[in-house]
């Protein structure tokens, strides 16, 4: 039993390192994903190695190639699109909720990322992208709705290196970052209506931004 458990373990974890490496950029789209080779650099076996590219697959974020083995999927930004579309619905319901759940602590982590969001926004763009995302995953924890955000996960990974690119896009922080502070307001607030169209407003801004810069 023990080792089934650290074995079933072992294959989440290097299931979520590959993500992590994929989002992040450090392998590129269309980039080949060979299985001895990711078996040497993490120290996993074949099999798990297998197991975690199957797993990706499935999430859309890579493709298994017929006697060719795997690459990392390029989304085109049509998809990316779709998936934003997708996302303003589920991430309108987690903001909402989060505006009813919301303690006194969280309203006061809040404001403080807020505050922090908007100075970032004017002079540091790597600490306002690191800021966005933990205003994201603090909105979904908020939200306590683990089928949203199970959700939410998978596609927000697919579509992430198109908005990684549009965060960096000259003028948009000034943009997105009172958008950011409007969705926090409701939320503290607890205006479960308007953190959920706040969050939409936002999500629609991006689609517009995207379609933009091609």
């Amino acid at each position: 039993m023990t080792a089934m458990t650290t074995t079933t373990s072992g294959r989440a974890d290097l299931t979520r390192i590959l993500r992590d490496a994929i989002v992040s950029g450090e392998y590129a789209p269309n980039q080949r994903l060979i299985e001895a080779d990711l078996s040497a650099t993490y120290g996993a076996s074949r099999a798990a190695v297998r197991t975690a590219l199957l797993e990706l697959g499935a999430e859309g974020l890579v493709d298994r190639l017929p006697n060719r083995g795997s690459r990392v999927r390029a989304i085109p930004l049509s998809e990316a699109i779709e998936i934003l579309e997708v996302r303003m619905n589920l991430e309108g319901l987690c903001a909402a909720k989060a505006a009813t759940h919301v303690t006194d602590a969280e309203i006061a982590e809040l404001r403080q990322l807020r505050d922090d969001l908007l100075a970032a926004a004017g002079s540091d763009l790597f600490e306002y992208s690191r800021l966005n995302q933990l205003l994201d995953q603090r909105i979904r924890e908020i939200a306590r709705h683990p089928t949203a955000v199970a959700i939410l996960e998978r596609l927000r990974a697919q579509g992430v290196r198109h908005q990684f690119r549009l965060a960096f896009y000259p003028g948009r922080a000034a943009v997105s970052a009172p958008e950011h502070a409007a969705i926090i307001d409701a939320i503290t607030s607890r205006d479960a209506e308007r953190a959920e169209a706040e969050t939409r407003a936002h999500l629609g801004s991006v689609i517009t931004a995207l379609r933009t810069i091609g």
